[in-house]
C-alpha cells in the first residue's frame, strides 16, 4: 500500500523545490514505474503500482485540461489534487443513495459470497447490518472532501498561497488514505464482531 503515497509524495516535493510542473509529473510517473517493476520482479501484487498509476494519469489529464484553459503553473499543480477529491465525493454519493434507497452495496457483497446476490434482502436485520457497514464506507470519502475540498477551493480562489494548498493537499491525501481506510474497515470488522453476520448458520441437523 505504501507504494500508492509515494508517487504524490514526489510530486508535491519535487513541484515546491523545483517549480516544474512537468518535471514532477515526470517523477512521480517515473518511481511509480520503478515500483511496478520491482513488484513484476518480486512476483508480488501490482494492484497498488496501477492504482497509483492510473491516479497518476487522470492527475495529469486534469493539469493538461487546466494548462489549455490559460491556468498558471500554480492552478495547474492544483488541478492535480481535483479528481481524488471529485472521486471520493462521487463515490460517497452512490454509497449514500444505496443506503437511503435501502439496497445498501455491501449487502451485494455478501450476496455475491452466498451465491444469491439479492437473498439478504429478505432479512430486516441484515440490511440494517449492511447499511451500517456501507456508511462506515462512506465516512472516510466524506471526511476527504470536507478537509480537502476547503484547501483547493481556496488556493485555486487566492484566499491562501497556492503553494501552501498544494503542500497541504499533498499531505492530507497520504494522511487521509490507507490509513483512514484502514481505521473504516478495522470498524467494519469490530462492527461484524458484535453483530449478526450476514451469512446464516446450516441448518442445525433434526
Amino acid at each position: 500500500m505504501g507504494e500508492a503515497a509515494v508517487p504524490t509524495i514526489l510530486f508535491t516535493a519535487s513541484w515546491l523545490t523545483l517549480r516544474d510542473l512537468n518535471l514532477a509529473l515526470t517523477i512521480s510517473i517515473g518511481a511509480a514505474l520503478v515500483l511496478l517493476a520491482i513488484r513484476l520482479v518480486q512476483r508480488s501484487t501490482v494492484q497498488f503500482v496501477v492504482n497509483a498509476l492510473f491516479g497518476i494519469g487522470i492527475g495529469w489529464y486534469f493539469v493538461y485540461r487546466s494548462a489549455a484553459a490559460g491556468g498558471s503553473e500554480q492552478d495547474q499543480a492544483l488541478a492535480y489534487f481535483l479528481p481524488g477529491i471529485l472521486y471520493n465525493g462521487g463515490y460517497a454519493i452512490v454509497l449514500a443513495f444505496t443506503c437511503l434507497i435501502g439496497w445498501p452495496l455491501v449487502g451485494f457483497m455478501v450476496g455475491s459470497i452466498t451465491g444469491d446476490p439479492t437473498a439478504w434482502h429478505s432479512d430486516r436485520q441484515i440490511v440494517k447490518l449492511c447499511s451500517r457497514l456501507t456508511w462506515l464506507l462512506v465516512a472516510p470519502c466524506i471526511v476527504r472532501v470536507a478537509v480537502q475540498a476547503p484547501i483547493w477551493l481556496a488556493g485555486t480562489s487566492g484566499s491562501i498561497d497556492p503553494d501552501a494548498a498544494v503542500a497541504a493537499l499533498g499531505v492530507l491525501k497520504i494522511v487521509l488514505g490507507w490509513p483512514l481506510q484502514l481505521a473504516a474497515l478495522g470498524s467494519m470488522v469490530w462492527l461484524l464482531s458484535r453483530n449478526r453476520t450476514p451469512v446464516a448458520p446450516d441448518a442445525a441437523p433434526a
